[in-house]
């Protein structure tokens, strides 16, 4: 019994890796490329670069998290990397939608407006996931200047959570090593027994 409980305590080479779905982030950023597919289809044309390039960034921003996630698995660095350009990604996003409402004349809303916060309350009110849902926001159906301005919302939201989840990445990779780390324990450990 004793050794089972010392194997238990045994360091793993292969870190936890996966479970990005249920990462708020992941969520959010889901949500941001459905979003973004059905208002540039409304509002972009479809044969501009503009349209690809909003998908193309939507898509980098949550096909990224997967990534990361996933090559956690033996490289802390790279996922580390793959979450910051997924951060990255949205950002570019968000300098579309700016300059979609600067080009159309349209109000860009400040941080605290009553619409703005309306769009964050129904954020944080709503913890289930909604990215099954095909257009959670509305985005099919408002006018253009709220349709941007709740994705510019949706995306400030994942930027924020990114930032965060980079944060507790680094954290865990300064108190528990990266890969090479583990592996390199192990083997010690191993060669002592």
């Amino acid at each position: 019994m004793d050794e089972k409980k010392g194997a238990e305590k045994k360091e793993r080479v292969i870190g936890p890796h996966g479970g990005y779905q249920k990462l708020r982030s992941y969520q959010v950023a889901q949500i941001i490329y459905d979003e973004t597919v059905i208002f540039c289809n409304r509002f972009i044309d479809r044969r501009s670069r503009t349209h690809d390039q909003m998908v193309q960034a939507a898509r980098s921003g949550v096909r990224n998290l997967a990534e990361g996630s996933m090559a956690s698995a033996t490289s802390k660095k790279t996922e580390m990397n793959l979450t910051n350009v997924a951060r990255s990604s949205l950002e570019e996003l968000l300098g579309d939608y700016v300059s979609f409402l600067k080009q159309q004349r349209l109000r860009l809303w400040p941080k605290d407006c009553p619409e703005a916060l309306a769009v964050r309350a129904k954020y944080k009110s709503d913890e289930s996931d909604k990215s099954d849902a095909s257009d959670p926001y509305s985005i099919g159906m408002l006018p253009a200047e709220a349709a941007a301005n709740t994705m510019i919302c949706l995306i400030n939201q994942a930027s924020y959570l990114i930032g965060r989840q980079i944060r507790r990445q680094e954290e865990l990779f300064l108190n528990d090593g990266g890969f090479t780390e583990r592996l390199y324990r192990a083997r010690m450990s191993r060669r002592k027994t």
